[in-house]
């Protein structure tokens, strides 16, 4: 297909090319224009429709859309502006300074730029960020004939037809009704007799993690969006909530390792460097803890040189328990709304968990540990520092996050590197600790 478009575009077939452009959907179109030569890219987008460049551009990440815009000069670039999903652009124009900001809003029509602005004065993050103004809104005096004639007249501009919402003289949201309801009854009934009442609505300043929950949670495909006067502003669909859930499980992830944010594939190597390199600085020192704590117990591994056999397991497990225990909490936290019994409940459970991995580790350790140096000491020394130190492990896995959530702070920060080398310090304390109280029965 990308060699069957470059021909059109070389050969300057602009209605063959803008017809294959129209059967392809946006993705498509977008991983045709990125694989092009730049100039074809800049080819490419002189054929093409507005509207077509409009679709291809909501395909894009924020830099690439400006290099496009760039590219396709003011007039053109506010035009093609005025076709997108306000969301979008001010996804777009959030990351620019000010007087670009004003550039910009200054190429679109009017209308379109002042509810931009309007966007963009909602905190980040929020439902009010995230909605679209695009989407149809019914009167509750108008009848299903009514309703599906302005449908009818709007079906261009409008996101989705999944649900209709009800507004009363004053915009304030009434109700709710879907598209299945309204062509199951007749003409001439009014939309305020079928309409469903109890709407669940967000604020504009809602979270959009919560929207996402709620869209979750209820299986809607919108959901409608208020003002502080109850006022429908706009809805959030689940296409865009998608994108909300894949952008906060990437950012978890890196934050889970320690990695920076931000970081792709298409990332240079400096800026990937400088983005980790806090993180690792950081646990650097931290890990200088570890050697510490060795150093001041060169004593007792002098005399029982075993010891250093054991110590990477030790610290290696106590790690991977604790990184276990967060990777739960830290998905659960994201899924359901948490209170001080569930908190109770969830620690008991991962004490209790630990205790039985405890026990059936330490156990299986300490045979190993008898069984290869003949030593029952040993393999006490070795099996219970394994079992308290997964007891302590596991709970500082659970116990951490659960502190940062209590202080809003996000309890990704918790990351799996920060989790392992604090467990890898306790871990050698409280082993080198039980082998030193030994240390005579062990010689």
């Amino acid at each position: 297909m990308t060699m069957e478009l470059m021909d059109l575009i070389i050969e300057g077939e602009k209605e063959a090319l803008q017809q294959t452009m129209e059967e392809l959907q946006p993705y498509d179109m977008y991983l045709i224009y990125h694989k092009l030569p730049d100039k074809h890219q800049t080819k490419l987008l002189a054929m093409l429709e507005l509207e077509q460049i409009a679709k291809l551009l909501m395909e894009m990440e924020p830099d690439q859309q400006m290099k496009v815009l760039i590219k396709l000069g003011a007039g053109k670039a506010g035009a093609v502006l005025d076709l997108m999903d306000n969301d979008d652009i001010a996804a777009l124009l959030t990351s620019l300074p000010p007087d670009k900001v004003k550039g910009f809003l200054s190429l679109m029509k009017q209308e379109e730029s002042l509810i931009v602005k309007k966007m963009m004065d909602y905190p980040p993050d929020t439902a009010g960020r995230l909605m679209t103004n695009r989407f149809v809104w019914i009167p509750e005096h108008y009848t299903v004939r009514e309703t599906v004639d302005k449908l009818k007249y709007f079906a261009e501009i409008t996101e989705t037809f999944n649900y209709m919402y009800v507004v009363d003289s004053g915009r304030k949201l009434k109700g709710v009704i879907s598209y299945r309801d309204l062509i199951l009854h007749d003409e001439d009934e009014k939309i305020a007799h079928i309409m469903f009442t109890r709407v669940i609505s967000v604020s504009v300043t809602t979270d959009q993690e919560m929207v996402a929950r709620l869209i979750e949670r209820y299986d809607f495909l919108s959901m409608p969006v208020v003002d502080e006067e109850d006022k429908l502003v706009g809805i959030v669909t689940v296409d865009d909530v998608i994108d909300v859930v894949i952008r906060e499980a990437s950012e978890d992830i890196a934050k889970l390792s320690a990695s920076g944010k931000d970081i792709t594939f298409e990332t240079k190597a400096t800026v990937a460097a400088y983005r980790r390199l806090p993180w690792l600085i950081l646990l650097l020192f931290i890990g200088l803890v570890s050697g510490t704590i060795i150093s001041s117990f060169e004593e007792t591994i002098e005399r029982v040189v075993a010891l250093t056999f054991f110590m990477p397991m030790i610290a290696g497990m106590t790690g991977n328990t604790g990184t276990q225990s967060l990777a739960v909490v830290v998905r659960g936290l994201t899924t359901r709304t948490i209170d001080r019994k569930t908190v109770v409940r969830l620690v008991l459970r991962e004490f209790r968990v630990a205790l039985m991995i405890g026990v059936i580790c330490g156990l299986l350790i300490s045979l190993i540990a008898f069984f290869w140096k003949g030593s029952m000491v040993l393999g006490f020394v070795v099996g219970s520092s394994l079992f308290l130190t997964l007891i302590f492990g596991t709970l500082a896995g659970t116990v951490i996050p659960l502190i940062l959530y209590r202080f809003n702070i996000d309890p990704a920060v918790a990351s799996g590197p920060l989790i392992t080398t604090l467990n890898d310090i306790l871990s050698l304390f409280i082993y080198f600790g039980i082998a030193t109280m030994f240390l005579t029965q062990l010689m």
